[in-house]
């Protein structure tokens, strides 16, 4: 007589493996692209282009407050201290900490 609990158990260990052996190349493609680095936006870009960004602040002739950096822009979610950081403006890419843009405001406090 056989014992129809380990049947179940059987064919259901045999199901999972075969769904775990037919995900495992998709898990693989998810997992590579998630560390991928972001790039870093051109001035040339379209939206940067018309927004004026200029990667050197300093070099910008529509900045007007001295004290405006992307940096310090509420818009800027870089750490402190790193050269570059995303911004939300430019999805997906990183801008230059030292840089600006006409959507820059002040960082609340």
């Amino acid at each position: 007589m056989t014992n129809p609990v380990s049947d179940n158990s059987r064919r259901r260990f045999i199901k999972l493996t075969a769904i775990g052996l037919a995900a495992a190349p998709f898990a693989n493609a998810l997992l590579s692209g998630a560390a991928k680095a972001a790039d870093m936006v051109s001035e040339t870009d379209p939206t940067a282009a018309s927004l004026g960004y200029a990667a050197d602040a300093t070099k910008s002739d529509k900045r007007k407050d001295a004290e405006a950096f992307c940096h310090n822009c509420g818009l800027y979610t870089g750490k402190a201290g790193e050269e570059s950081g995303p911004c939300a403006i430019f999805q997906g890419k990183l801008v230059h900490a030292n840089g600006w843009c006409t959507a820059w405001t002040k960082k609340a406090a």
